[in-house]
């Protein structure tokens, strides 16, 4: 079945202006918990086509043997692409580091999203949380324009209360931001990489779950994705709200693991 029209609007259109931000919701209360999720690899299962765009960039840009570059960007994600160059080519300047991630987003947008869909567990078990009176809401490297559009193409838009892009901040402001919007409950992050769990671990009052993948070349284990903070994981979002319904339960101050397994 073809994939549904956006109205006058696809994704690998160039992205408009930014319009300044509206101010930011004044805090409110929630039935339950808010579990932000990352988008790329999580809800949406295009990691694997998205690494191999960023490789052929980094690739023609600086020289960098493809299967090489694509272990590199899989090493970092989690970061804003931009970051990701700054890591790994710092002595390239910034203006420069600028034009290839214009490029990349560009391609990704076409390329990956156009072909993008969500894991097949992913819309039962969204729909399951929103039931459940949990606050679902996504926090995510690429443009928040781009994410909503993706969300509503596959169907699932609905069932987000809020979504934050790169537009908004790094995912550590996302999630200290969804803190202050909703006080006084506990906020889970959802996400795929080594800088999601960390993020949610350095900001409190938040907890770091992790869907481990598996891909060609490149694998992170749940053992992993715990290593680096998270206090559940797995290779599928299926048991999710038995997660979160465990948590919600466990006594304070034992929601988080403690500091990374010594090996």
């Amino acid at each position: 079945m073809p994939l549904p029209v956006l109205v006058n609007r696809s994704l690998d259109t160039p992205e408009p202006s930014p319009l300044p931000d509206q101010p930011p919701p004044e805090p409110r209360r929630v039935p339950r918990g808010v579990v932000a999720f990352d988008l790329d690899g999580t809800i949406l299962d295009d990691l694997n086509h998205i690494s191999e765009v960023a490789a052929d960039v980094m690739a023609t840009a600086f020289g960098t043997p493809v299967v090489e570059a694509r272990i590199h960007y899989l090493a970092t994600t989690g970061l804003p692409f931009e970051a990701q160059l700054a890591q790994l080519y710092p002595d390239v300047s910034a203006s420069e580091r600028h034009g290839v991630a214009v490029l990349f987003h560009q391609r990704k947008a076409k390329e990956a999203y156009g072909t993008a869909h969500p894991f097949p567990e992913v819309p039962r078990v969204i729909k399951r949380l929103s039931q459940e009176k949990w606050t679902l809401v996504i926090s995510t490297g690429a443009e928040r324009e781009i994410a909503d559009l993706l969300l509503e193409r596959e169907g699932i838009r609905y069932w987000f209360e809020a979504v934050l892009g790169a537009g908004q901040g790094t995912k550590r402001e996302h999630l200290a931001e969804y803190r202050r919007r909703y006080p006084d409950v506990p906020v889970f992050l959802v996400g795929d990489s080594r800088f999601d769990m960390e993020a949610a671990s350095s900001v409190p009052g938040v907890t770091a779950l992790g869907r481990a993948s598996s891909l060609p070349g490149w694998a992170l284990a749940p053992k992993d994705l715990q290593q680096w903070g998270a206090v559940w994981a797995n290779h599928s979002l299926s048991e999710l709200p038995q997660a979160l319904a465990r948590l919600e339960r466990a006594p304070a101050g034992r929601a988080r693991r403690p500091g990374p397994r010594k090996r």
